[in-house]
């Protein structure tokens, strides 16, 4: 097994936002804003060499929004799907699954692109199968009016009606579960429902694809959440149990979001879990 990062772009987001209730007094210590009071923000996605098999995990905004929309968002740096994978020797076409831990649009709109004439959609990846769960699919498809904003048609039904879309079976009565794709799948529901984290066993470690769950190291103290989870409460317990098992065994945490810290470990302390080391995938996956 071989593992890249796959870096699809930086944007930036406003910092109360990214850290609730939570001062800026407190945040920008870890997270320092703009004039603006936005914060760096990385698409980090994860290619997995495994066999046969080339698993991309998300796919960061894609490229098919308004100028308007991506506005909002403020893109910085020139990282991209394409550049990243040739970087490694591949191209998307040689995707053959692409495992979206949700389906907000910073997660998952890399998935699908306009087709060659622009009057409609199609998958960016033509050889690969989409996965996501049935729960989840259900949650993103009849979007709640808090979330409706992140869940973009276009960057979701294609998947459906491509034929290449896949389910994870969702564990019984835990909150693990064995993957088709050969790791196993942590849920949580805080965020938003039934968010998926890849655990990776790769050579004697595990590494942990944070998502959402941990979107930066900043964010480690357990009260630290997101203005954008829709269970804050549940965001708490599921991060603390989480956070607590990274500690005890040693995970090294793939930051999807942090535009400066790659990979980190955690560990137990008097204020609870927090920041052990910090690593480049390039320390971890060479």
């Amino acid at each position: 097994m071989n593992l890249y990062p796959i870096e699809s772009g930086n944007f930036k987001l406003d910092g109360g936002a990214m850290f609730g209730v939570v001062p800026k007094s407190l945040w920008q210590r870890s997270n320092p804003s703009d004039n603006n009071n936005m914060i760096d923000i990385a698409a980090r996605c994860l290619l997995i060499e495994d066999g046969n098999r080339l698993i991309l995990i998300d796919t960061g905004m894609g490229n098919k929004q308004s100028n308007k929309f991506f506005g909002y968002y403020y893109l910085w740096g020139d990282n991209s799907i394409d550049k990243s994978l040739d970087k490694y020797g591949f191209h998307r076409n040689d995707i053959t699954d692409v495992f979206m831990t949700h389906l907000h649009f910073d997660h998952c709109g890399g998935s699908i692109q306009w087709n060659k004439d622009k009057t409609g959609y199609e998958p960016a990846f033509k050889n690969a199968n989409f996965w996501s769960n049935a729960d989840h699919w259900k949650w993103a498809t009849e979007p709640n009016r808090r979330e409706k904003a992140s869940f973009l048609k276009e960057n979701i039904l294609p998947m459906q009606e491509s034929g290449h879309l896949k389910f994870i079976n969702l564990p019984e009565g835990d909150t693990l579960k064995k993957s088709a794709l050969g790791f196993d799948v942590f849920f949580a529901n805080g965020h938003t429902d039934k968010q998926m984290v890849p655990m990776i066993r790769y050579k004697d470690k595990t590494i942990c694809f944070m998502a959402d769950l941990l979107p930066t190291a900043g964010h480690l103290p357990i009260p630290f959440v997101m203005g954008y989870d829709t269970r804050p409460l549940l965001t708490l317990d599921e991060k603390e149990k989480f956070l607590n098992l990274a500690a005890d065994h040693n995970f090294y945490l793939f930051l999807e979001h942090d535009a400066h810290n790659q990979i980190i470990t955690v560990k137990h302390t008097e204020k609870g879990v927090r920041l052990h080391e910090t690593f480049t995938c390039e320390d971890i996956f060479n």
